[in-house]
């Protein structure tokens, strides 16, 4: 580790963000690593014992792909984004709630934490509709295809009463990305989706993208090259440019999102480095890339 985090650093930030809330995103990626995912539940952990509410939402796209490989069921991406048929989405409802969810919830209570697991359909928290098919053109021949994405969820509206409920009773809620329609039946949604509404609706400081790279990547094959702070016009130009493809786009379409919501502050880390959720939130320096709506308002 390059760098300790002293209770020197951090004083100044635990007064500030004590009573403040934070939700962390938590990718599949990271979930697959048992080591990782404990260390990150411990750093989290420790957030919460020193007064900062915090939400969690996590994915499970490798799990859900390694479960579908087993049992021989296809798999579909389109543009970063997974095409959910009936067979996925019932193998979605055991991955995502009844392993990862679970799994999670458990590496928490290590760490002395109260959490609830939740999907999106627990108290009609986070409602949506079934993505109506879209126009696709391909970048570069310029054919455009029909793509029904099956039982995957746009998000319509998010109830905050249940995580509210939670948060001012000290406990962590922490949803899988599944989303309920208005008759209450689950679908596939991308949680860097609902974290963003959860942190908008919730009101939020911060949106925490734990991933497993360092942050935003002005070039995706040198982890050199870190955005370690922007705002919405760095976004829109490294999308411009062709920096970003494949499944970063749904998340940077989050970040945006959150920002435009009115989240204030949206972090992007390496959730496998250790100590990283402590160094971007309790030191000047970060280890990440922090991204604001306007670059002069900060």
């Amino acid at each position: 580790m390059d760098r300790l985090l002293s209770l020197r650093d951090a004083h100044p930030y635990l007064r500030l963000f004590r009573g403040r809330t934070f939700v962390i995103k938590v990718s599949g990626a990271i979930l697959d690593k048992p080591a990782a995912r404990d260390a990150l539940a411990e750093d989290i952990a420790l957030l919460h014992h020193v007064g900062i509410r915090v939400a969690l939402v996590h994915g499970g796209g490798p799990q859900l792909d390694a479960w579908s490989e087993r049992l021989g069921i296809p798999r579909e991406v389109v543009a970063g984004r997974r095409i959910t048929d009936a067979a996925t989405l019932e193998l979605a409802r055991m991955v995502f709630r009844g392993q990862l969810n679970s799994e999670l919830v458990s590496a928490l209570a290590a760490h002395g934490v109260k959490a609830v697991g939740l999907s999106g359909g627990d108290g009609m928290s986070i409602v949506g509709a079934r993505r109506p098919p879209r126009t696709m053109r391909d970048a570069s021949t310029g054919a455009e295809t029909s793509v029904d994405y099956g039982f995957v969820g746009d998000i319509n509206r998010v109830d905050d009463t249940v995580p509210r409920l939670l948060l001012e009773n000290g406990i962590v809620p922490v949803f899988c990305s599944l989303v309920a329609d208005a008759n209450g039946a689950l679908l596939n949604t991308n949680a860097d989706t609902i974290a963003s509404r959860l942190a908008i609706a919730i009101k939020a400081e911060k949106l925490i993208l734990c991933t497993t790279v360092a942050g935003l990547l002005e070039d995706r094959d040198d982890p050199r090259r870190l955005v370690s702070f922007g705002d919405l016009g760095t976004v829109d130009e490294l999308i411009r440019q062709g920096v970003v493809s494949g499944g970063m786009l749904p998340k940077l379409a989050a970040v945006k999102d959150a920002l435009q919501g009115g989240v204030p502050r949206v972090h992007m880390i390496d959730g496998t480095r250790p100590q990283a959720l402590l160094l971007e939130v309790f030191t000047n320096e970060g280890c990440g890339t922090m991204l604001v709506a306007h670059r002069d308002d900060e």
